[in-house]
């Protein structure tokens, strides 16, 4: 990172990007001499920069970093006064305006992965009220950046990629859901023209925060394009009292030379934090899409076994187990476990399932209330509420406020009674409607950010008082997908659509940001209960092998055969996670968009395994060649298959010399370098299929 100080105002960060070398002092100056723009005709008289918090105080015309009144007066404040104090990779840089009654502080650092993670707080040191209604972390871009790739989606479909040019003007993506939404972008990224997952510099910004939320990328015409970040504001939901702070979320910007590098970043910083899962991520049964509300406890029993004949870690008892939950109009809130579905309590179904060997899981709705319970009917002043009127319903469902203290203290008792009197290791934390009017209704004022507050205290306090404990953060499958829901929780349940093809999609573009470990990855059943589309067992099994696998699927009938052919792709996962759950992820650009070739690389890029899966039909018969990313071009990899039973897929009319080779126990040997630029033959798979691909160095 390059800072340049400015005559007003907080610094300007003028580069960041891969390492420019050790600069002398007088090397430095003139790389930031360099970058200083000219005055031009019909311009301010100092050239405004894009710094950390640019104001129009300091000539800024784009979007402001800091948008406040006190009463509709200090409208620009102006911040000198600067200090800068550098600790190895990290900066803390404050500025004063005595005028306005406000100070700023900026927190900047790099990671050890590479990654920028900046946050800005505001402090009111003035008499009286001050409003903040935006505050934004800035980011630069550099001027080769012309192509803007974001995700949008639904229910059912979320992190869908979408591209469009960086052209003059605003790209803004503005979540206001109470949560960052279906349709949020986990990633807003610009780079080169046509950048891919294996080229062409890119950068890209993240924001760590779990309710609304704003990103934007920018050019304007008196200079280079930026990324800037921060959460939205309602009117009047952040009032600063005098010595009171607010605090942007966190933001993480990342680089690379294509996508797969600028993720690796991500992954990298995240599995360096001491809250990160250590020990291998359980496989793991859910019991939705097996019994949905048909919580009969000999069918769950039967489930139960047969889930752990197969390698299952951990057993999941869904939606339905308290009190007056027969379907999903009523019950939420009332978090007892119903007398009338279990008369012994969960012990029967809990006792049976540590038995088998597996950790037992529950899930909770903790955020939500249904208006036919016991608690909304007591307390319809804990709902998030407009006054005098509740918002229109989601999923027949309103939102408890956990901003109000009594709110707040009945979840945190009945959760941690309910996990205090069980074996519960996992608790799956489900956050089924977007916020509609999400008012405090004491006071009328806007609740997002404080019920997010409240809820990142809540999984806190949770955590503490049972430190073994592992949370899913669910919200209708992926609709609350952030590092800040994920610095408190184990993994997120990436997509409620468990269709494969539909999943090979979701789950390459959140990873771009979330490693495979924390993203749930299930194989569902035969037919899809989302789309209808109808998968073979293998194609399934296969695609989710990367992530953190678990099965959503009723397999208490399953056949001989599909027992056999399932249990193979659980030994295999369990046999390879360390690798998959610790390695480089690798997407190949490959030229035949129904083409997709994944994997993951070993640190030491001794082993990989990639899946090779054809979407739909190729437009070349035979279709064209695999090139592996990622491997060591020195070393010398034996080409093998993971599965050898789904060696013959597809309707190729002959053998691929390569994979029959490896079927006859004579894998071919290729250099890495090979791998990566010539590749091998794609097999002719039809539609939908995928194969398992692993790659072994030689000992030199």
């Amino acid at each position: 990172m390059v800072l340049e100080p400015q005559p007003h105002g907080l610094p300007a960060l003028i580069y960041w990007g891969p390492d420019l070398g050790a600069l002398g002092a007088a090397e430095l100056a003139g790389v930031v001499r360099a970058q200083q723009p000219q005055r031009v005709s019909g311009g301010i008289d100092v050239p405004a920069r894009t710094g950390m918090l640019p104001l129009e105080s300091v000539g800024w015309q784009g979007t402001p970093g800091l948008v406040g009144d006190r009463g509709g007066t200090h409208l620009h404040p102006r911040f000198d006064g600067i200090t800068v104090e550098q600790q190895d990779a990290a900066v803390l840089i404050e500025g004063h305006d005595d005028v306005a009654g406000l100070t700023v502080t900026a927190h900047l650092a790099l990671t050890a992965s590479g990654l920028i993670g900046q946050r800005i707080v505001l402090t009111n040191t003035g008499s009286g009220p001050y409003e903040v209604r935006a505050l934004r972390v800035f980011l630069p871009l550099p001027p080769s950046a012309t192509e803007i790739l974001d995700t949008t989606g639904r229910h059912l479909r979320e992190r869908s990629p979408q591209r469009s040019a960086l052209t003059a003007g605003t790209h803004a993506r503005t979540s206001r859901r109470g949560r960052p939404g279906a349709d949020a972008t986990v990633l807003l990224a610009a780079g080169v023209a046509g950048f891919g997952f294996e080229h062409g510099a890119v950068h890209g910004v993240h924001v760590a925060w779990s309710g609304n939320q704003h990103v934007l990328v920018e050019k304007t015409p008196a200079g280079p394009a930026y990324l800037a970040a921060g959460e939205e504001l309602s009117p009047g939901e952040v009032v600063l009292g005098p010595g009171e702070s607010y605090s942007t979320p966190e933001v993480l910007g990342s680089w690379g030379n294509g996508l797969n590098e600028l993720s690796s970043r991500f992954h990298a910083h995240l599995r360096s934090r001491s809250v990160h899962p250590r020990r291998p991520r359980p496989v793991t049964l859910n019991t939705w899409e097996a019994v949905y509300f048909d919580l009969d406890l000999p069918r769950l029993l039967a489930l139960a076994d047969r889930a752990a004949a197969l390698g299952v870690e951990r057993f999941v008892l869904d939606d339905g187990w308290f009190r007056g939950r027969r379907d999903d109009t009523s019950g939420l809130g009332d978090w007892y476990v119903d007398e009338t579905v279990w008369p012994d309590g969960l012990a029967p179904i809990i006792d049976h399932v540590r038995r088998a060997g597996m950790e037992f899981g529950l899930w909770f709705e903790p955020e939500m209330v249904n208006p036919d319970s016991d608690l909304a009917r007591a307390h319809p002043d804990w709902i998030l509420r407009p006054e005098g009127r509740l918002p229109l319903p989601g999923r027949q469902q309103q939102v408890l406020n956990l901003g109000h203290p009594e709110a707040y203290a009945y979840i945190l008792e009945r959760l941690d009674d309910i996990l205090s009197a069980n074996e519960i290791a996992y608790v799956k934390w489900d956050h089924n409607r977007d916020l509609l009017e999400a008012a405090d209704a004491r006071t009328g004022q806007a609740g997002v950010h404080r019920h997010v507050q409240a809820l990142y205290r809540l999984l806190d306090e949770l955590r503490r008082r049972h430190p073994r404990l592992e949370i899913e953060s669910c919200a209708s499958g992926g609709a609350r997908v952030d590092l800040g829901i994920l610095a408190r929780t184990d993994r997120i349940w990436t997509s409620d659509c468990i269709d494969p093809i539909e999943r090979l999609v979701n789950q390459k573009y959140t990873g771009l940001v979330v490693p495979p470990e924390l993203m749930g990855m299930h194989v569902g059943g035969p037919v899809s209960h989302s789309t209808g589309r109808a998968h073979t067992l293998p194609f399934r099994a296969g695609t989710a092998i990367f992530g953190h696998y678990g099965i959503e699927w009723d397999i208490s009938d399953l056949s001989a055969g599909d027992a056999e052919v399932l249990g193979r792709y659980v030994r295999l996962h369990r046999a390879r996670r360390e690798d998959l759950h610790a390695g480089t992820v690798v997407h190949a650009d490959l030229a035949d968009p129904a083409m997709d070739l994944r994997g993951t690389v070993s640190g030491d890029r001794s082993r990989a395994l990639f899946g090779y899966s054809l979407t739909g039909s190729s437009a070349s018969y035979p279709p064209g060649a695999l090139t592996f990313p990622g491997l060591d071009p020195d070393a010398l990899y034996v080409v093998d298959l993971a599965v050898p039973e789904e060696g013959h897929p597809g309707n190729g009319q002959s053998p691929l010399p390569w994979l029959q080779a490896a079927l006859d126990g004579a894998p071919l040997r290729l250099s890495g370098r090979v791998l990566q630029q010539v590749g091998l033959q794609a097999p002719v798979l039809l539609p939908e299929q995928t194969l398992l691909i692993e790659l072994r160095a030689e000992a030199p």
